[in-house]
């Protein structure tokens, strides 16, 4: 619904007001086109990458390549923490030989 001015405009006035709203569909229709562009090319991009440019796939995707890298993260961990507990025997106990000496 159109808006009411207070006063009546000018042919020069309204001229004005339409060229000003023209631009800026012309610049909503190139910024859509480049958004449209843009979007296109990323889908390619992740169908080329990850065989599917299928939103919820790939979250499933992502979500499956996270709970992979936190497993792996946490077998490390408790391997770095396995080494560090034998370190520590293997000092305790070379401790002890020494004290017998």
């Amino acid at each position: 619904m159109p808006t009411q001015t207070s006063k009546p405009q000018s042919i020069e006035e309204l001229r004005k007001r339409y060229e000003e709203l023209n631009r800026k569909k012309i610049t909503a229709e190139a910024d859509h086109k480049n958004a449209q562009k843009q979007l296109d090319e990323l889908k390619t991009a992740a169908k080329a990458q990850w065989d599917t440019d299928d939103l919820e796939e790939l979250r499933a995707k992502l979500k499956k390549m996270e709970d992979d890298n936190e497993r792996k993260r946490s077998e490390y961990q408790g391997q770095l923490d396995q080494i560090e507990a034998d370190l520590k025997d293997v000092d305790h106990k070379f401790n002890q030989a020494q004290e017998k000496k």
